[in-house]
């Protein structure tokens, strides 16, 4: 798959694009904003940002730098390939390629740094900002002719090349990215140009072998594509939520907080800290009633990890109150 044209204008895109530092995009001051990553994360955690508090101060592994850094390079891949595909599809097999890049005002693909948007949102009379930038914003051409818009969600799987097998993905696309691609189909979609449809592909870099037989071919492929029809009320319940979180942060109500999403919430500090002793109580309750229930051991694992650590937080700094006052 070599093309050394193809390659050079890619490098250009970005070139013209990181020399011009009057392109560089911001979310606009003054307005709550949310990342579509963000749509189905803890909202106490989203409140507590919201409210101003700072991140928690962590040292990332170098390892856990590493496999963000590969499944952004994973995306860059796919995007390079069907770049490819509108160059040589159609010679290769005699028929156009169904899937094509939309391209901006300047002629670029419509992913990354050229589709970024700051996209104000006024709902349920709050207002705030979508602010991020997707894998990617297509054109596909059905049996019939008609042209689709189509968005693309890239995500990378580098556990156990397992992951995207049947059995793993029996479920269907992850909640989190389907509510991610609900929040681009309203930063991009309009009335005229509807933003109704997106494929959720996930490519793992973890392979069995490098010689497979057909059978394990088929049972361990490296990538699972997932078809997604968003509609009014997929997105409607998602700027609720962001809408009640803007709510909740404006008249000081914080929400509950959701110990499944503890791994990666930014400001555990800040809510182990403002935590009420009756907040306490309440999640030690939901953590023995799991304990005791008949789910897996994994699935209890999480929030009872959770929960010591926000005891954990609470008790060095009640420590360390202790001995200053000393």
């Amino acid at each position: 798959m070599y093309d050394d044209a193809l390659d050079a204008q890619i490098h250009r895109w970005y070139a013209d694009f990181l020399a011009d530092k009057s392109r560089k995009l911001w979310p606009p001051r003054g307005i709550p904003y949310f990342s579509p990553s963000s749509a189905n994360a803890d909202s106490r955690g989203l409140y507590e940002k919201m409210r101003g508090a700072k991140k928690d101060k962590t040292e990332r592994p170098a390892h856990q730098g590493r496999w963000v850094r590969i499944g952004t390079a994973i995306g860059d891949v796919i995007q390079r390939d069907i770049l490819f595909a509108e160059q040589h599809y159609a010679k290769a097999t005699g028929q156009q390629p169904r899937f094509t890049f939309e391209r901006n005002e300047r002629g670029e693909p419509m992913f990354e740094d050229f589709a970024k948007r700051g996209h104000i949102v006024e709902h349920r009379g709050k207002t705030f900002v979508l602010y991020g930038t997707g894998d990617g914003v297509m054109r596909y051409v059905s049996d019939d002719g008609e042209v689709l818009r189509v968005g693309l969600e890239v995500k990378s799987k580098q556990g156990t090349y397992s992951q995207t097998s049947g059995y793993s993905m029996r479920n269907g696309a992850k909640l989190d990215h389907v509510k991610q691609c609900v929040c681009y189909s309203v930063m991009y979609g309009t009335l005229a140009e509807p933003l109704d449809y997106y494929v959720i592909l996930y490519v793992n870099a973890s392979k069995k072998a490098w010689a497979m037989s057909a059978e394990d071919a088929e049972k361990y492929p490296d990538i699972a594509a997932f078809g997604l029809h968003i509609t009014d009320g997929m997105r409607n319940e998602v700027l609720d939520h962001f809408a009640d979180i803007v709510h909740a942060a404006e008249t000081g109500n914080p929400p509950e907080l959701d110990l499944d999403k503890w791994t990666f919430n930014d400001f555990k500090r800040t809510i182990a800290l403002s935590l009420s002793e009756a907040e306490i109580a309440k999640l030690e309750r939901k953590v023995i009633a799991l304990n005791h229930s008949s789910l897996p051991d994994w699935k209890k694992r999480g929030p009872s990890e959770a929960l010591a650590d926000i005891m954990r937080i609470r008790a060095e700094v009640a420590e360390s109150q202790t001995k200053e006052a000393a």
